[in-house]
């Protein structure tokens, strides 16, 4: 079984009063996870605990680390949370829009297989070079798909937090996953928009690209974020393949 190398951190930033993302990793599972909730105060934050709890909970039962058992385990996880989460805005209605974006990674001998929805976002940096593996849900990205917008606007849109798919928000949830290979000295980040907002793709990879070790760089981008105005809750996890 191929070992992984894993580090989380989270961090309320410099602008809310509590924290509404949420991460989990396991070692053992070779699994990470990062939630970012949403519907205020509460219940954005039992959200987000809810998918990060049910995404490990997923694995713990796995039969085996096969490509198609990860995958089957990723949609598991994105389903029993967005049930669970449904549910208690039913049996609590004040907590309706309640919900979460989510990156879920899991990986087997052979690759990885990526579970996405909403604008938290998982990036691969690989040979030096950061690319971005999921595509915002939002309504904005949206109308760069459909050239109504220029991609250089959306970091100033006033629409660009409007998010179209979240976990919680429709019984049927609409789910992207992405799987692919793996090589040594790949590196995975998972993160909430409070670390994209802040840097740009460029400032993240040179980050990455240091000699730190995970937790350190995880801990550096945090920080950098907060330097840039920690305007939101910022959460990253890193995956290492050595």
């Amino acid at each position: 079984m191929q070992h992984m190398i894993f580090a989380g951190r989270t961090d309320i930033g410099l602008k809310r009063s509590n924290n509404e993302d949420a991460f989990a990793i396991s070692h053992d599972l070779r699994v990470g996870a990062v939630a970012d909730g949403m519907g205020g105060a509460a219940a954005g934050e039992l959200a987000s605990k809810i998918f990060t709890i049910a995404a490990m909970e997923a694995f713990e039962s796995a039969n085996d680390r096969s490509e198609k058992e990860m995958t089957y385990r990723v949609k598991m996880a994105f389903s029993l949370a967005n049930k669970r989460i449904l549910g208690h805005i039913k049996q609590n209605p004040a907590h309706k829009g309640m919900g979460c974006t989510a990156e879920l990674l899991a990986f087997h001998d052979n690759g990885f297989v990526l579970g996405h929805i909403g604008d938290s976002r998982t990036y691969l940096f690989r040979n030096g070079l950061l690319r971005q593996l999921s595509q915002d849900h939002t309504l904005v990205q949206e109308q760069v798909a459909e050239g109504l917008i220029r991609s250089t606007s959306i970091r100033t849109h006033p629409l660009r937090n409007v998010i179209l798919r979240a976990v919680g928000l429709d019984p049927e949830l609409a789910l992207d996953l992405l799987k692919g290979k793996t090589v040594p000295g790949d590196l995975f980040l998972l993160c909430s928009d409070g670390l994209t907002d802040m840097l740009r793709d460029h400032q993240i990879q040179t980050i990455l690209n240091s000699d730190k070790d995970v937790g350190q760089k995880s801990e550096t981008l945090i920080e950098t974020a907060k330097t840039e105005g920690g305007k939101d809750n910022i959460t990253v996890v890193l995956a290492f393949v050595p």
